[in-house]
């Protein structure tokens, strides 16, 4: 079968090629999938490069364990491994694993569940770790509820667009920070306010939680934002080879009490229970994915190059 491979840490362009490689098959617990698409994130460029060095310990040190990226997937059941009841040969799934970006994978049967009916595969491949990221960090991290106003940091990517829709969901007023290009997407997705990034400093303030899904601001500025004793979700980091800016978490955590708000850094967990309320929500109607762009297979590094440099509005994925 045909996968994108990376021998070896680098910029995707240089590192990622199509390679024919062994068809798995699906062992006990695991389940054959057929991949109809798999999800493209920013994440992905951060794996290819070995970043952070601080993971190399778990992903490879030299060298990725794992020679297949792509973390999220929709297709059909080719094939059920023993052991397995939760679904059937046929069924179309959607859920994580580890090397989506091939044409089949074999992936552990509590991993994947029924696909959203009201989807496409292309879409449903957009929901499991951006939609987990979102959900956590609108729910445990923020604790958000009927009433608060919530300001959402980076609104118009993978994980913010869920986080919008979420924050209105539990009740929410939304302020919605973007660039100006995205900012009628952000609002149809409900955004109550849209604020462009680039037209300045933030002057908005009193904010019950900041969900801040980029890693820039300072405490200095996230306490300006939020009443006295708001919170502030820490969602993924920027900067930094080593930690991509997970130690600024650390120095959050130790300055909060002293700015007088809270600080939750968020690592998300992969959760079948979320997956199923996720599905949920979308085939009610509250929430939806937003799929930019579908690319071929082998466009694979393209994919990745435009999530990173913010080209995609909302999601793209990639097509066997």
């Amino acid at each position: 079968m045909r996968a994108m491979t990376q021998d070896a840490y680098g910029v995707p362009e240089e590192v990622l090629r199509p390679t024919d490689v062994e068809k798995p098959t699906a062992k006990p617990g695991e389940v054959l999938v057929r991949v109809a698409a798999a999800a493209v994130s920013g994440s992905d460029w951060h794996i290819l490069r070995g970043l952070p060095y601080a993971a190399r310990p778990v992903v490879g040190l030299r060298r990725p364990r794992n020679r297949v990226p792509g973390l999220e997937l929709a297709g059909t059941v080719e094939a059920v491994g023993p052991g397995v009841t939760t679904v059937r040969t046929g069924d179309e799934v959607f859920g994580w694993c580890s090397g989506a970006f091939c044409e089949y994978v074999a992936v552990p049967a509590d991993q994947v569940t029924a696909k959203p009916a009201n989807l496409t595969p292309e879409q449903a491949a957009a929901v499991p770790i951006a939609g987990f990221t979102a959900l956590q960090a609108v729910r445990d991290a923020g604790r958000v509820r009927a009433g608060q106003e919530v300001l959402v940091l980076g609104a118009s990517g993978c994980v913010g667009t869920y986080a919008v829709q979420l924050a209105k969901h539990y009740g929410a007023e939304v302020t919605a920070v973007c660039g100006a290009a995205k900012a009628e997407m952000v609002a149809e997705l409900g955004a109550d306010h849209v604020l462009d990034y680039a037209a300045g400093p933030l002057t908005a303030s009193g904010f019950d939680v900041v969900l801040d899904l980029y890693g820039n601001p300072s405490l200095r500025t996230l306490k300006r934002l939020l009443e006295p004793g708001g919170t502030v979700a820490l969602v993924g980091g920027t900067g930094g080879r080593w930690f991509m800016g997970t130690d600024r978490w650390l120095r959050a955590l130790v300055a909060a009490p002293f700015l007088g708000i809270k600080a939750r850094p968020l690592v998300h967990k992969d959760r079948l229970d979320d997956l199923v309320l996720l599905r949920d929500l979308i085939e009610a109607g509250a929430v939806k994915p937003v799929l930019d762009r579908t690319y071929p297979l082998a466009d694979a590094a393209a994919a990745i190059e435009d999530v990173r440099r913010g080209r995609v509005r909302g999601h793209a994925v990639v097509t066997p």
